[in-house]
C-alpha cells in the first residue's frame, strides 16, 4: 500500500467499523467503490470540499474507482447538520444553477478522464422516483429515538426551536444514496458522521453487506473553535477563484490556520510542512498560497500571483483581479459584504470601520458602517482582502 496513494492518517479523523479492517482488505488487492456526496447550496466548491477531494484523489491513484455525488435532491431540504434553525428551502432551479460547475471545480484534484475515471451522479435520479410505500418502508429502518438524540435537535428542544420532519428525512435520504450507489467506502467531514453512519446501517439493512465510512477533519480557527471556508466565518476560499485572488485569500488568513490548510488542502510532504513551521509566519504563508495555487490551477499560475502579490503590496496598490460580489443600488455595504463573505457578521465589519481598516481602493477611508451602495466599488478590507462591488 503505497502511502502516497492512500495515507489513512493524514486528514483522516476515524474509520467506522475499524482502520484496520479498512487496511486488511485494501491489502488484500479487492478495488472499492468510493463516493463523496456534496449538496449544491451555493455556486462554488472551497477549501473546505478539497481535503475530501484530496483523499478521493489518493483512493483514485491507486486504482479505486471514485463517484462525485451531487445531492442535487437533498439540497432542497438542506443539512440540517450544525443548524440551530431550519435551512431555507431552494427551488430546483437555484439547486440547478448552484451545480453547473461543480463537475469542473472538482476536475481541479480528480480525475474525470482516462481509464479509471470519476463518474458524477445525482441523487435526484433515484430518490426523485422513491414511491410512498418505499418512503414508508425507508422510515421504518429507524426509530424517533435515534433521530432526536442528536446533539442539534436536542439544542433546538432545549432553546424551543422547531425541528420539521423534512429535517428527520434528511439522514435517511442520504443514506439511501448509499443503498442506491452499493458503494464500498463513503468520505465526508467528521461533522457528516451521522449522516454517513445512517447511511451504513441502510446499506447493511436493504443489502446485507457493509460500507467503510471515512471521517475527515474539518478546517478550523484554532483560537476561536469557528469553522473555516463557510459564509458565517468568513474568508470563503473558492477552487474556481483566479490564481491572483486565491493567493491573496491565502495570505489573509489567519497565522494559526496555515499549516491546517497546508495539510489538509494541498498535496505537500508532510516533513515539507514541518519546515515551514519554523520560517516567519510570512514567509510560511506564501508556500502555503504558492502551495494551495500550484494544486487548483498550476505551477506557473502560482508563480504569476506570487509575483503580482509581492508587487502589488511593495507599492501599497491593489491586484487586477478581486472578489467580486454583486448588489443592487441602496442595498447596505456591510451586508453585502456579510452575505459574499468577505466579512463574517456585522460586528466585524462596524470595527473594521472604526479602525479605518476599510476604504476604497482609488478613494478615502469609508467612516460609516451604514453606508449604502450608490457606484460600483473597489474594497481593500484589512491588509489582504481586495473586493470589487458592481452593481445589478
Amino acid at each position: 500500500m503505497s502511502e502516497v496513494n492512500l495515507d489513512l492518517t493524514r486528514a483522516v479523523e476515524q474509520i467506522y467499523p475499524s482502520r484496520e479492517a479498512l487496511q486488511a482488505v485494501l491489502a488484500s488487492g479487492r478495488k472499492l467503490t468510493i463516493y463523496h456526496g456534496v449538496d449544491p447550496t451555493g455556486p462554488h466548491l472551497h477549501l473546505g470540499h478539497a481535503t475530501n477531494l484530496i483523499l478521493l484523489r489518493r483512493f483514485q491513484e491507486a486504482g479505486h474507482k471514485i463517484i462525485f455525488l451531487i445531492g442535487d435532491f437533498t439540497a432542497r431540504i438542506g443539512d440540517p447538520t450544525g443548524k440551530m434553525s431550519a435551512r431555507q428551502a431552494l427551488s430546483a432551479d437555484e439547486v440547478r444553477q448552484n451545480f453547473i460547475t461543480f463537475r469542473r471545480q472538482a476536475a481541479k484534484v480528480i480525475s474525470f478522464r482516462g481509464p479509471n475515471r470519476a463518474t458524477v451522479v445525482w441523487n435526484s435520479r433515484w430518490l426523485g422516483r422513491l414511491r410512498a410505500a418505499e418512503i414508508l418502508e425507508l422510515m421504518g429502518k429507524v426509530t424517533v429515538q435515534q433521530m432526536i438524540e442528536r446533539d442539534m435537535f436536542q439544542a433546538r428542544r432545549k432553546n424551543g426551536k422547531p425541528i420539521w420532519l423534512n429535517e428527520f428525512l434528511y439522514p435517511l435520504l442520504q443514506g439511501y444514496d448509499s443503498v442506491a450507489l452499493e458503494v464500498d467506502v463513503e468520505v465526508g467531514g467528521n461533522d457528516q458522521t451521522f449522516n454517513m453512519l445512517m447511511g451504513r446501517d441502510l446499506l447493511r439493512a436493504y443489502r446485507g453487506r457493509e460500507k467503510f465510512v471515512i471521517t475527515t477533519t474539518l478546517l478550523v480557527n484554532s483560537k476561536t473553535g469557528g469553522k473555516l471556508m463557510n459564509k458565517s466565518e468568513g474568508g470563503l476560499i473558492n477552487l474556481d477563484d483566479s490564481p491572483e485572488v486565491m493567493y491573496g485569500k491565502v495570505m489573509a488568513l489567519p497565522d494559526e490556520v496555515i499549516f491546517s490548510i497546508a495539510e489538509l488542502c494541498t498535496l505537500t510532504p508532510t516533513a515539507t510542512i514541518a519546515d515551514w513551521r519554523a520560517l516567519h509566519p510570512r514567509d510560511a504563508k506564501m508556500q502555503v498560497a504558492r502551495a494551495a495555487v500550484t494544486l487548483y490551477a498550476s505551477v506557473t499560475a502560482a508563480a504569476k500571483a506570487e509575483a503580482a502579490f509581492v508587487a502589488t503590496f511593495q507599492k501599497g496598490g491593489a491586484p487586477t483581479e478581486m472578489s467580486e460580489v454583486r448588489a443592487a443600488a441602496g442595498e447596505r455595504l456591510g451586508a453585502v459584504l456579510i452575505r459574499a463573505g468577505a466579512v463574517s457578521s456585522q460586528a466585524e465589519w462596524r470595527r473594521l470601520v472604526l479602525a479605518g481598516a476599510a476604504r476604497e481602493v482609488a478613494g478615502g477611508i469609508i467612516t460609516d458602517s451604514h453606508l449604502t451602495i450608490g457606484r460600483p466599488l473597489e474594497l481593500k478590507i484589512g491588509k489582504h482582502r481586495f473586493w470589487r462591488v458592481t452593481i445589478t
